[in-house]
């Protein structure tokens, strides 16, 4: 069918103009954690199979062009990065942060019916989005200076609700500064008050794939306390493709799962087609870099942060990181470097995000055009945070 149906040389001219604008703007962003230090050529015969993820990972459905067994390796490799009970542990490869997050939220509405979420106003945006699909009543709470969730706050006004069962929505990572909710402090909150009906979901797209190599480690995984955690696959690891993955307790998903003979599987998951070729990109990618190539990769990262960190300082800008992190935050910069750059912005600052693929070449050049600009910095300008989720 390609052979008889040839695309106009004007169509052919418009693919050529998008790839060469994608080469461009791919090598010049700085302000979203998207990495693009991959290669999967050796997939490329895979997009010739109409690759359907049907139904529940775990289960033998009737559909067979699939990569269950794949994605059943990449569940198995967080389930142990992130110390899941080995006997209790499910999961599956999401369409990225936004859903993942909505099921972790499901599975809590689901087990606590009458609760009460709680989230910090560092947040991302999706979340609001979910609490609102899935009709829960929630309350925010005041984030610190740095972005983490004020658990004074959270303790006060958890304790004017305590006769409602608890859902928290944490971040390990959130979006414009990288600050990291501290688990371990919400269920010692939690303790104190007596509440014992509780769902703690953590939302760690980005820094959950590098968060167990944080040295001194912070609170965010299974034995920590945290109910279900999700992950970006397109942002730390990589992926031509958003892509998430969904971490949770196999006794939680037993609560909700649903057969579905038209499948043969437990409908278990938010959307019913789902992606395939994505798991296999996962799978491809942890099996090259294993359990030590992602810290290699952290340890790359939080290199060229702090190299960053310090040559802004350099030059007299007030840049910052919270502990571990691979952002870098800075005040406000002039539209010309914004869009150069594309860095996000919200409020009076904007972010670097240091991901694998960024060299201090990279920065030296960033630090350069920084240095060199005479532009001033427009606040009528009103800048949107399209964080990748």
């Amino acid at each position: 069918m390609a052979n008889e149906h040839k695309l106009s040389i004007e169509n052919q001219q418009k693919l050529n103009k998008l790839e060469q604008e994608l080469s461009t703007a791919r090598d010049t962003f700085l302000g979203y954690p998207v990495s693009k230090d991959f290669d999967y050529s050796e997939l490329n015969k895979f997009f010739q199979y109409p690759i359907n993820n049907l139904g529940d990972p775990f289960e033998q459905g009737t559909y067979r062009v699939q990569t269950h067994e794949m994605e059943r390796e990449v569940i198995a490799f967080f389930a142990k990065l992130f110390r899941a009970n080995p006997k209790d542990f499910w999961g599956y490869v999401t369409n990225g942060g936004s859903e993942s997050n909505l099921y972790g939220l499901y599975i809590a509405r689901e087990l606590f019916p009458k609760a009460m979420v709680y989230y910090s106003e560092s947040t991302h945006y999706s979340v609001r989005k979910n609490i609102h699909l899935l009709n829960i009543p929630s309350i925010v709470i005041k984030s610190q200076e740095n972005g983490e969730m004020d658990y004074e706050d959270f303790e006060n006004t958890v304790r004017m609700n305590r006769h409602k069962p608890v859902i928290v929505l944490a971040t390990f990572g959130t979006t414009m500064k990288e600050a990291k909710d501290d688990i371990g402090k919400i269920k010692g909150i939690l303790s104190n008050l007596a509440i014992q009906d509780h769902y703690i979901h953590c939302d760690a797209a980005l820094a959950g794939s590098f968060g167990p190599f944080m040295e001194p480690r912070l609170p965010f995984d299974f034995m920590d306390g945290a109910d279900s955690i999700s992950i970006s696959g397109h942002k730390f690891i990589g992926s031509p493709i958003p892509t998430g993955v969904l971490m949770a307790k196999r006794s939680n998903r037993d609560r909700i799962a649903k057969g579905i003979s038209y499948i043969g599987s437990f409908d278990t998951t938010i959307t019913g087609s789902r992606n395939g070729h994505s798991p296999l990109f996962l799978w491809y990618a942890l099996k090259q870099l294993g359990v030590e190539g992602l810290q290699q990769r952290y340890l790359h990262s939080l290199e060229v942060a702090e190299y960053c960190e310090a040559e802004l300082q350099k030059i007299g800008v007030n840049a910052w990181r919270n502990p571990n992190a691979i952002t870098v935050v800075l005040p406000k910069t002039p539209k010309s470097i914004k869009d150069k750059w594309q860095l996000a912005t919200e409020g009076n600052i904007s972010h670097v995000i240091c991901m694998p693929n960024v060299t201090k070449t990279q920065i030296d050049e960033f630090i350069s055009d920084l240095k060199n600009c005479t532009e001033p910095i427009i606040e009528e300008d009103i800048s949107y945070d399209f964080s990748l989720s």
